[in-house]
């Protein structure tokens, strides 16, 4: 029987005893998908004496179907197009460069809520975890993944404390590791696995990188 989890760092926790006996590498990058992923990705960094910090990733929609993703772009001006898509559906240069302008005025804008100007920490040949509360169709965690390969990981996990089954199968191999404690059949949203599962907020994310900056670093 599947149980819920008390809140997300309760469900950091519980990830965290399961990622420590995989991940043999001195301090991982623990990056959450904010804003939910944030709590969770904490108390993984604070296990595993890892780095904590926040990847914003923006899906680049299709103009007129912004559900299906022509590409994504990230934190660490991380960058993928996917041809396919874009040849099929007939998007032209410049309405690619303008969703993408679009996107990018977002992302930088919410990469100064919750760094102040700081840059990602470097990723090249690092053991990056990439954590979200939950997983429902996988659409932003795979745009992660796909934008964080660009910036040359030495081993790229996904972890995530529940996933519907669908996103577990979207998701299972575009990483070198998928970390899931639960896949319930019977899945309507992620905040059904928790019992304590409130908005989190800018500030609390805010909160969180500050007080993870202020830990030595090795």
């Amino acid at each position: 029987m599947q149980q819920k989890f008390t809140d997300r760092h309760a469900a950091g926790k519980a990830l965290a005893a399961q990622l420590g006996q995989i991940v043999k590498a001195p301090y991982p990058l623990v990056l959450g998908l904010p804003r939910g992923g944030v709590p969770v990705a904490r108390e993984i960094a604070l296990a595993l004496h890892g780095e904590l910090d926040v990847l914003v990733v923006r899906k680049l929609g299709i103009p007129h179907f912004p559900e299906v993703a022509m590409g994504a772009i990230a934190s660490g001006n991380a960058r993928v197009v996917n041809q396919q898509i874009v040849d099929f559906y007939r998007v032209t240069a410049e309405d690619f460069q303008k969703v993408e302008k679009r996107e990018q005025q977002e992302l930088q804008r919410r990469e100064q809520a919750y760094r102040d100007g700081r840059a990602l920490p470097d990723v090249t040949d690092r053991t990056v975890i990439v954590v979200d509360d939950g997983i429902a169709t996988g659409a932003t965690m795979e745009a992660a993944v796909l934008a964080l390969r660009t910036l040359n990981p030495a081993r790229l996990i996904i972890a995530v404390p529940v996933s519907s089954t669908d996103g577990s199968t979207r998701l299972r191999y575009q990483a070198d590791r998928f970390v899931c404690l639960q896949t319930p059949a019977e899945f309507y949203a992620v905040g059904q696995w928790y019992h304590d599962f409130p908005q989190t907020t800018d500030e609390e994310v805010r909160q969180l990188l500050a007080a993870s900056a202020k830990r030595k670093t090795p």
